[in-house]
């Protein structure tokens, strides 16, 4: 929740809440603008290309549908009771839920509906990032003290009283990191649900970036190859040998239907999904390929493969300048809407005692730290579970755990814990409904 990245600095007297908002807003937007797309594939990846690309308008319709009402269903329901829940649990769980549901779909792909390779590693980001921050906001704290002698830093904060400059610059300082690195995560996974829907509806439209060169993409595919064909192919298994086949037989496709074509806006719109299958197909087979012991090729044209799939990935992992400039400003009207409640969570309720300047920056470094380290990988962390676990590890530093408040706790560890599944159910049940219906 976008809220989270001003809650300290609002907390601490450090900025009026108008100046934060606006603040966090322009750091979110920055974050937005230059983090890439990595997390935003990510979401978009946990499904494969025979469900965001083979459903027909109805069917995209009903994915719309239950992504949005589950979201909005949770998250609503988790502010009015003022719990910073995790609004990328909740988006991750819509969206597996969706995928999980075509195992109720005769004669659909079922099982597959889900990339579960991509599902475990978001799954474990998700559960050790605010095991991570707890622990390392325990350590920033006790490095603090050692460090820092003045006792005011340690005090909670005196309402409608600044509190010293330089305390208030270092909360500025890790308010704006936080917003940034919010804006990277948090404000891509927004970019990656936009996508979804607009592929939902306008699978073929928004399959390819236009801006994109074919030829270069095309060079790019030889190139892999010319590789791939120095391998040895009689120390391939079964499977290892489809995922060889199909790298040669989707690179000729590709290959063919590109000649003499050098932008994406003059191929025919019934034809750009073939294309996006080819770079798909091609690119989960090399990754295949280069985890298996049996394929014998260089270190260096390891490295070379691995290049030539990042530039041949730039036509089909895109998003348009105007989503990312809505996700941004979305990110700034949740900021103002929604701060008050989580505000107060976060100052007060975690543990017994207020929370001081020292813990707010402590706990602000661990959770810019974290998302900005995730969203370098790619990966979707939570920035409400990675500060709620942050305040929580410096309130424990202070006086142990008997200084958290157990309601509190018991109420965030539930939402944690519950968000997956509920959204999961939800989400899925929803898509059934809409697609018997529609």
């Amino acid at each position: 929740m976008t809220a989270n990245a001003v809650a300290t600095v609002i907390y601490t007297n450090s900025l009026p809440p108008t100046v934060a908002v606006i603040y966090s807003g322009i750091l979110n937007f920055l974050g937005v603008t230059t983090g890439g797309i990595a997390v935003a594939m990510g979401i978009i990846n946990l499904l494969p290309f025979e469900v965001l690309f083979a459903s027909d308008l109805s069917d995209g319709i009903a994915v719309i549908l239950a992504l949005l009402l589950s979201a909005i269903i949770w998250n609503l329901g988790t502010w009015l009771v003022g719990i910073p829940a995790s609004s990328s649990h909740t988006i991750i769980g819509a969206i597996l839920g969706i995928g999980l549901s075509f195992y109720w779909i005769p004669g659909e792909i079922g099982g597959g509906a889900v990339n579960w390779d991509k599902a475990k590693e978001t799954g474990l980001a998700l559960l050790l990032s605010p095991l991570l921050g707890f622990s390392i906001a325990i350590v920033i704290m006790f490095v603090f003290k050692r460090l820092v002698k003045n006792e005011v830093v340690y005090k909670e904060p005196i309402p409608g009283k600044h509190p010293p400059i330089w305390i208030r610059m270092m909360l500025w300082m890790t308010c704006g990191m936080v917003s940034f690195f919010h804006g990277q995560n948090d404000g891509q996974k927004g970019v990656g649900i936009v996508m979804i829907i607009l592929i939902s509806i306008l699978p073929a439209q928004f399959s390819l970036d236009e801006k994109v060169n074919l030829q270069v993409v095309n060079i790019n595919l030889m190139t892999i190859k010319d590789i791939v064909v120095k391998a040895d192919t009689l120390v391939l298994g079964k499977q290892e040998k489809e995922n060889y086949y199909k790298v040669l037989a989707h690179q000729k496709d590709f290959e063919s239907r590109v000649f003499n074509i050098k932008r994406t806006k003059d191929v025919p719109l019934k034809l750009r999904l073939e294309l996006r299958k080819d770079i798909s197909n091609i690119m989960r087979s090399c990754e295949k390929l280069l985890k298996s012991g049996n394929f014998s090729v260089s270190s260096n044209n390891r490295k070379a493969i691995k290049r030539e799939m990042r530039s041949a990935k730039s036509l089909i992992e895109y998003a348009p300048g105007w989503v990312t400039l809505m996700i941004s400003i979305s990110l700034g009207l949740g900021t103002m809407i929604g701060w008050k409640r989580i505000v107060k969570t976060v100052g007060e309720k975690i543990g017994k005692q207020h929370m001081s300047y020292a813990q707010g920056a402590s706990a602000e470094l661990v959770a810019s730290l974290g998302i900005g380290m995730a969203s370098a990988y790619g990966m979707p962390v939570s920035t409400t579970h990675m500060l709620s676990s942050g305040i929580a590890g410096t309130m424990v530093a202070k006086k142990g755990l008997k200084n958290l408040q157990k309601k509190t706790v018991i109420s965030i560890l539930l939402a944690w814990v519950l968000t997956l599944p509920v959204t999961i159910v939800l989400s899925g049940g929803f898509f059934l409904l809409f697609r018997a219906i529609l």
